[in-house]
């Protein structure tokens, strides 16, 4: 597998790890457990901006790549 590629299947996952994560707080919200709810949102968040660290490194090096062609 070359960087292309792996790329690719790192965006893919997140994205298709993005679209999960958007069902868990809605569905959090019908717990009954006002706490158990609150920590489950956090941390979906939590997990929210670590996925989007992830996707926000590979156009960094996308763009690392592109730059060294010109």
């Amino acid at each position: 597998m070359d960087r292309d590629e792996a790329v690719d299947k790192i965006e893919a996952a997140c994205k298709v790890i993005a679209l999960e994560m958007m069902k868990v707080t809605p569905a959090a919200r019908n717990l009954g457990d006002e706490e158990v709810t609150a920590n489950i949102v956090k941390a979906s968040y939590q997990l929210t901006v670590e996925l989007e660290v992830i996707k926000k490194k590979l156009i960094q090096l996308k763009g690392r790549d592109d730059s060294s062609e010109l």
